[in-house]
Parts: C-alpha cells; structure tokens; sequence
C-alpha cells in the first residue's frame, strides 16, 4: 500500500521546511522560510500551502511548548516559548484551515523521533528518544510507537543539571538561565563563547560543560526506562559530530554500571546520530500527517 501525498510543515525557531511528499524517496517540494515574526512567517507557510495541490493531510511538527489537547481551545497552539513574540501564537488550528485536509499536530522533537522511528535510526525499535541541540534543546519520547505527552510534551531540555565543577555562568535561557538549553544548545553555546559552534576548535573547553550536560540529559532518559535509543541530531549534533564520543564516555561513567546499564552496551549503539539529518523534522511531520488521515482527523493530536 502506497504512503499517502501530505504537506509536511517543520517550524523551527530558526526557519521553516515545508514538504510535499509521501516518505524520504518521493520529495516533491521542498520550499524554506527564514522565522521571523507569526505573521510574516504563518502567512509565507499558508501561501506555499494554497500553491500546493493533490495532497491528502499535512502534518505540523512545530517548536514549542505547544499545546497537544484536543480538549484544549487553544490546542495547536505555541504557548509561553523563549522565541520572542511568539508566545500565543495559533499554529496548528490556522494552518489546518487553510489546508482543509486531515491534520496532525505535535513538537518538533517529536515529529523528528517519528520521522526517525519510520525511515532512521530508529527504525528497528519502537521504543526511542530523539534529542534535538540547535538553536534550542528539546527531547521527544516515543513509547510503542506513539509520542508520550500527558500534561503537555516532553520538556526535558529544561531540566536543571549538575553544574560542571567550577563553572558558575549563568546560561542563556530566560526562563531558567543555566538549564539544559540555556546550557549547551546552539545558542547557549554562541552566547558564551561568541562563536558558532561550528566554528569551534574541538579542544576548546566550552566542550566539556556541553559534553557534561548532554550526558546528563541521556543518564535521565535512560532512567525514564523508555527509550532503547536515543538519536541525537540538530545544527550542533551534526556539525560537531566529535560530541558524540565525549557524550558515550560520559554517559558511562554516569550510569556507573547502575540497574540495566549493561544493556545500553556498546554505548556506541545506544546513543547514536540521526540518519535522516537535517529531514527527519520534516519527514516526521509527514508521518503526523499519514496518522492523521488513518483516524480520519479533521484536526487533533496524533
């Protein structure tokens, strides 16, 4: 049975990838727009969906926080969010009118754990986490194949971790200063040493306070006692891909050997890079969009 023709919508603080296609091998428009203001942004998203035709659902993967109840009136909404001006902003709701077809809604993060649980990295498991280190730091959690949200989504990279001894900067996030984003995401890391991470010598010290942290985050996701992978991708994952070795060394030394730890090993298979790169967002919200369609959704959560 062929995959469906769904418009794909990954919002991302930075830009914006839409995508016509049925799956990774029948791309049949990619079309990129900077972030800048809702307005601007929502209304270059709804022009590229009215050129469009013969798709049969779309699927939204958006950063957040987002709301993901259905019984929510602002449900496909973005709620308080560091992105400036951005905060209350209908994402969801207006772009499923303008489409008029089934449409699925979820967070970044997981869109990209779906894009890679049906054509990457995580393909053989149905049990998996994706982390996203770029211009922000989210988690999405995948349990038997569906997002795990309750409340609201998954907000691990706003966890506070244990500082790295004798660093005391305050961090960049402006909710929490030195949690997990305001730490080691893209724009923590530029924030403190005034340089793209890329730009970066891999010996430079900033590196282990970013190593620390992101291990961290992986010693709590394993403790979830969900995932039995976790994909790391994003701006900062693929252009310093050096992290990933400092990240298994830490992540070891952290468990300590502790309960099932033995079955994380190789730690090399465990945490591991995305293999659809830069298009797992994109390729995850044309899976919210198959969903979608299957449940016959007009709009709702998948």
């Amino acid at each position: 049975m062929s995959t469906p023709l769904v418009a794909g919508i990954e919002l991302g603080g930075t830009k914006v990838i839409c995508v016509l296609a049925s799956g990774p091998d029948d791309v049949r428009d990619t079309v990129t727009i900077p972030t800048t203001t809702p307005a601007e942004t929502l209304e270059a998203v709804e022009a590229v969906l009215v050129r469009w035709s013969g798709y049969e659902a779309l699927g939204i993967a958006s950063f957040g926080p987002v709301s993901l109840d259905p019984a929510d009136p602002k449900h496909g909404f973005i709620t308080a969010t560091p992105k400036q001006g951005w905060s209350d902003t209908d994402v969801g709701q207006r772009l499923a009118r303008v489409a008029g077809v089934p449409t699925g809604f979820d967070s970044d993060v997981a869109g990209a754990a779906l894009g890679e649980g049906r054509w990457g990295a995580s393909r053989t498991v149905a049990d998996h986490a994706y982390v996203t280190v770029g211009t922000g730091l989210g988690v999405g959690l995948v349990l038997g194949g569906t997002p795990v949200s309750g409340l609201t989504h998954s907000e691990l990279g706003h966890i506070r971790p244990v500082r790295l001894a004798g660093d005391s900067w305050a961090g960049s996030c402006p909710f929490h200063g030195d949690c997990l984003e305001g730490l080691a995401s893209g724009t923590a890391i530029r924030a403190r040493a005034g340089t793209p991470a890329q730009d970066i010598a891999i010996g430079d010290p900033v590196w282990d306070g970013v190593a620390h942290a992101l291990a961290q985050l992986c010693h709590t996701l394993v403790l979830t006692g969900i995932p039995r992978r976790i994909v790391m991708g994003g701006g900062v994952m693929v252009g310093v891909p050096h992290l990933f070795g400092m990240i298994h060394q830490r992540l070891a030394d952290s468990l300590a050997g502790y309960g099932n730890a033995r079955g994380l090993m190789p730690i090399e298979a465990f945490v591991v890079p995305a293999e659809l790169g830069g298009m797992a967002g994109p390729l995850g919200a044309i899976e919210l969009g198959v969903r979608a369609l299957s449940k016959g959704s007009t709009f709702r959560m998948c």
